[in-house]
């Protein structure tokens, strides 16, 4: 896909309701890395240890990969418009929910509620962005990544804004904001047209069995403990105030998206899909090793350059689950990111338990370069099972109009 070519004549000329969807998704990926820069006002506030706010982001994820068995389950029965609003209202809820924990112990439930709600919204928004875009699925899956990017950017930087005057603020502001944008997908939104089968719970599992995707499943799997590990676990080495931390991780939301929307593109039409994701994750095993071991300024700065291998990998790895399997791109996804969020789960509860087991800050950042080199072993073994069938079944997924990922 032409970042360019695909959407400058058709990305921006866009009904309403697409809008509304790509906005609220905006918002929803903002989610994600909204309490990096309030990590550790998070840990003063409530008393509690690295280790009991990591666990933040294990319980969001932990919750979001089990409800990867869900979300098709439900956008089938009850259709996509519906299925986005549930989400929305959820989120809402338990971000709202959030900003008045007690307790480290309450805004961990909190944020799994969260979790769920945001799992249902964006597994079904790129379907629902894609069924209704002008311009055809190229200039609409270009709005969704860019959606992706812009979030991830601005998530940390809304939090540093809001979190430097309290904590909670940052929770009460996503709560706002994803209120908004229910009210704009309830009134811009009609309902779409739901997928002529429903699918079942375990379909997703039965997809997995696919020689190809699992590949890919398991591969990501490994690249997604780095790169929880960078998200969840630096703040607490860079021990920087809300306003510097959220420069840091806006800068590196920024690479994210324009390596993921950009970049990766063309680096895959040069070099192909699987060369540019081995060669990307073996640069990104060197960069957290020498975020490890550098000194203050080489890991700020090796945190910010870890942003552009992450937008490539994600953008290879979200093609690869979309086009190497021959199950419905719905299920594919669903099974493919019910096994590797578990590893963005594991990563923001393991890695502070390594530092504290160790007694060293750098060991985290070995286990995550042996992990991104575990990916791309998993890549250089299994790639004729990542690449058979893949220009195959190419055409005939172009044309599905069902497109469901929890992207990147």
């Amino acid at each position: 896909m032409d970042p360019l070519g695909a959407g400058a004549g058709g990305i921006l000329r866009q009904p309403k309701a697409v809008w509304a969807t790509a906005g609220a998704s905006v918002v929803a990926f903002m989610g994600i890395g909204l309490v990096d820069p309030i990590l550790p006002s998070i840990a003063s506030g409530l008393n509690a240890t690295a280790g009991q706010v990591s666990l933040l982001f294990t319980s969001y994820f932990l919750i979001t990969a089990v409800a990867m068995l869900v979300t098709g389950f439900v956008s089938s029965r009850i259709g996509g418009r519906k299925t986005l609003l549930l989400g929305l209202a959820l989120v809402v809820v338990f971000a709202g929910l959030a900003g008045t924990s007690g307790s480290v112990g309450e805004l961990v439930g909190f944020r799994a509620g969260w979790g769920l709600g945001n799992a249902l919204f964006v597994s079904t928004a790129l379907a629902v962005i894609v069924g209704a875009a002008a311009g055809g699925s190229a200039a609409a899956i270009l709005l969704y990544e860019s959606a992706l990017g812009l979030g991830m950017a601005c998530g940390p930087l809304l939090g540093a804004l809001l979190g430097d005057a309290s904590w909670r603020y940052p929770f009460f502001g996503t709560a706002f904001l994803m209120a908004v944008g229910f009210l704009c997908i309830a009134v811009f939104l009609k309902e779409q047209p739901r997928p002529a089968r429903k699918t079942s719970l375990l379909d997703p599992i039965r997809a997995l069995g696919h020689g190809g995707l699992a590949s890919a499943a398991v591969s990501a799997f490994f690249y997604n403990y780095t790169f929880f590990t960078v998200l969840a676990f630096t703040p607490f080495v860079l021990d920087m105030s809300p306003y510097r931390s959220g420069a840091v991780f806006f800068a590196w939301g920024v690479l994210l998206a324009v390596f993921s929307v950009i970049v990766a593109p063309r680096l895959q039409k040069r070099f192909g899909s699987l060369t540019v994701l081995g060669g990307s994750l073996v640069l990104l095993a060197v960069d957290v090793l020498v975020l490890g071991y550098g000194d203050h300024t080489t890991a700020v700065v090796c945190t910010i350059l870890s942003g552009a291998f992450i937008g490539v990998n994600n953008t290879v790895y979200t093609e690869l689950a979309l086009g190497v399997s021959d199950a419905p791109r719905p299920v594919a996804s669903a099974g493919y990111n019910f096994v590797r969020w578990f590893a963005a789960a594991a990563a923001p509860f393991f890695a502070p338990r390594i530092q504290e087991w160790t007694g060293s800050p750098r060991i985290p950042f070995v286990v995550a370069a042996v992990t991104a080199v575990a990916g791309a072993l998993v890549v250089v073994v299994r790639r004729k099972a990542l690449s058979d069938e893949a220009e195959e079944l190419e055409t005939r997924h172009a044309t599905e109009d069902s497109v469901t990922v929890f992207a990147n």
